[in-house]
């Protein structure tokens, strides 16, 4: 009876601490949930006295616009909110088809800086490099406005010309560029054969039209050099990512079998993974994968994927570091967020945030003269402020992204035909380190 006794007591005590725990995580909640409503009163509270006693009355909309994109810009540089009208952009956009210059850009010491041209666009064929800081938009100065407010106003009616004043590393003075807008038709992929036996495969977004541009290009290259294909340059140099399933498919289309990428948010313990499918699209051909510090996103998932399961040799320098995932969020008839909801990892189980993918063997490109100054101020998301953590390993500088126009100076290029010919390619000798810089902000194209 009295084990009995001591069993029933100690069931009521551990009941009582239960019951305990269960008041205080009732407690906290309600303690954070007061805290959550303090700061929406606060808030309230501001914006009323600024509505009624700013010197000027103020744009209601505007504040409101101000505020949301002020709280998610707070938590990393991809995060973002879009009115109705940017959220129509970015539909129109990744549909491969909108008006503007053709640039990507971000925000450095409250200046518009250039992370990549796009290719075949007005700001390409106008001489924009990637680094170059727009300081002046049509001669109005361009500090004090957001990315956001930067980019709208670079946009613009189609055939109206905006002159930005540029900053370029070795050169004397700012100079100005006369650029004429233009509907940005983004063509995603480009092929040629080179030499009759090598498929040269260049994608320069993941938007809507890539998978099937892909298979169109691949159709043509087999058409074309016949027995005599030896294999594949995939060029996924400066290519700034876009959307995951069209990762996922590309892919896809080089392998047989395996995990392609892994999605993780916020409890670890949720994944999701996207697998391939049986049918390679190249028939086993080997396959080189070219990539540089302008390559993100999903151009990363693409080299991680194929460099992870040995179907490609990786070229190139470091990219990008840009290994999380956006999820765009309609909110109704009020626009939606842009938000940053998982890390990626490789099949390898490796995240690449603010690391990139390293290659297999690294080239550098020669810069010309005028390039030379400006070889280590290259932008990475280990750069921008306020970035995504690593989460484990060291964080990576960013590499460059310069490509030469001229075929014959491109050695990258050169040492994927060499593979592809079976001869031995090595890493280019190691350069002094530079100076490390701190850089960042958001990103967008424009």
């Amino acid at each position: 009876m009295q084990k009995t006794n001591l069993k029933i007591a100690g069931a009521f005590l551990l009941g009582a601490l239960a019951a305990t725990g269960g008041w205080m995580s009732l407690n906290q909640a309600a303690a954070s949930n007061q805290d959550t409503y303090r700061y929406l009163n606060l808030f309230g509270d501001v914006f009323d006295r600024v509505r009624s006693d700013y010197v000027e009355e103020p744009d209601s909309e505007k504040l409101i616009d101000t505020a949301i994109n002020g709280m998610l810009s707070g938590l990393d540089p991809h995060s973002s909110y879009m009115n109705p009208k940017r959220f129509k952009d970015m539909q129109v956009q990744t549909r491969g088809e909108f008006g503007g210059l053709g640039i990507e850009v971000t925000m450095e010491n409250e200046v518009v800086k250039v992370v990549a041209p796009i290719d075949e666009t007005p700001a390409q064929k106008a001489g924009i490099l990637s680094n170059d800081l727009i300081t002046h938009i049509d001669g109005k100065e361009v500090r004090g406005l957001t990315l956001n407010e930067a980019v709208d106003k670079m946009r613009g009616k189609v055939g109206s010309p905006i002159v930005l004043t540029i900053v370029r590393s070795g050169q004397d003075a700012p100079f100005d560029v006369t650029i004429v807008r233009d509907i940005i038709k983004i063509r995603a992929v480009r092929y040629e054969v080179e030499r009759g036996d090598i498929g040269y495969i260049r994608i320069s977004s993941f938007n809507d039209q890539t998978q099937d541009n892909l298979e169109t290009a691949i159709a043509k290259i087999k058409e074309q050099a016949g027995d005599k294909l030896k294999g594949y340059v995939i060029d996924l140099r400066n290519n700034p990512g876009g959307l995951l399933n069209q990762a996922i498919s590309v892919s896809d289309s080089f392998l047989e079998r395996g995990v392609i990428v892994s999605t993780r948010g916020r409890n670890g313990a949720e994944t999701d993974r996207a697998t391939a499918t049986a049918g390679d699209l190249t028939e086993g051909k080997k396959v080189v994968v070219l990539i540089n510090g302008g390559s993100a996103s999903a151009s990363e998932i693409v080299a991680g994927a194929l460099q992870d399961h040995k179907r490609a040799t990786v070229l190139g320098t470091r990219s990008f570091g840009k290994g999380s995932v956006q999820t765009i969020i309609p909110l109704g008839s009020e626009g939606a967020i842009r938000l940053t909801t998982a890390r990626y990892y490789t099949p390898s189980n490796t995240s690449i945030q603010a690391k990139g993918i390293v290659p297999d063997t690294k080239i550098e490109q020669e810069l010309p003269d005028e390039l030379k100054a400006q070889a280590s101020k290259t932008t990475s998301e280990a750069s921008l402020r306020g970035h995504l953590s690593a989460g484990d390993g060291e964080e990576a500088t960013g590499s460059s992204s310069y490509v030469p126009a001229e075929k014959e100076k491109d050695m990258q290029l050169k040492a994927a035909i060499d593979l592809l010919d079976g001869k031995t390619v090595t890493d280019t000798p190691q350069k002094a380190e530079a100076p490390k810089k701190e850089e960042g902000a958001n990103t967008s194209a424009n």
